[in-house]
């Protein structure tokens, strides 16, 4: 029997995105945010409302998206929770440092191993930011036999109605292989 609990945010999983801009003095910046995604091959979408994040992105048209990790998950849930409106240094506060992306105006951070280097494409009326790929980047640690290794890049996920974050468990069969088993 299944329980009806009516318009919930429940796409399972959610990425925990940690979203880096400049502002105008080319100060680096960070903030958390959960609605979002791949909405092509090249594209991204995010849901954000005003924030220094947004008003960095409206000025320098750039931005990046760093996948958080369960081993910086407090840094990634302060950066969220803290406002550079308010606290200006809550990188350093998060033990983040960047590096300025070779593809976009905008910050890698260093300490999250995997990033995706926008520019803004579009802002929709109700807040989505949609945003070009222009390069993904990925620290070498987290490669096996030349490839991306999910385990090793250790993606955050969130439980946006229990507010808890997660890791990802264990491979339990291959993609676009394991459903020929039942032709």
């Amino acid at each position: 029997m299944r329980k009806n609990l009516g318009a919930k945010p429940m796409l399972m999983p959610q990425p925990v995105l940690i979203i880096a801009t400049y502002d105008e003095n080319g100060k680096p910046n960070a903030m958390n945010a959960a609605w979002g995604g791949q909405c092509g091959a090249d594209e991204i979408m995010i849901e954000l409302s005003p924030h220094k994040t947004t008003e960095n992105i409206n000025n320098t048209k750039a931005f990046t998206v760093s996948i958080a990790n369960s081993a910086k998950a407090v840094a990634c849930d302060y950066v969220g929770v803290v406002s550079a409106k308010d606290t200006p240094d809550k990188m350093e506060k998060a033990g983040f440092t960047v590096t300025r992306s070779e593809f976009v105006n905008a910050p890698v951070i260093n300490e999250l191993p995997m990033c995706l280097e926008c520019e803004l494409k579009e802002v929709l009326a109700n807040g989505m930011y949609i945003g070009k790929i222009k390069n993904v980047s990925i620290d070498e640690s987290a490669f096996t036999d030349g490839a991306p290794d999910i385990a090793k890049i250790d993606p955050l996920v969130i439980d946006p109605i229990g507010h808890g974050y997660y890791k990802l468990g264990d491979k339990v069969a291959d993609a676009f292989k394991s459903g020929f088993a039942l032709k």
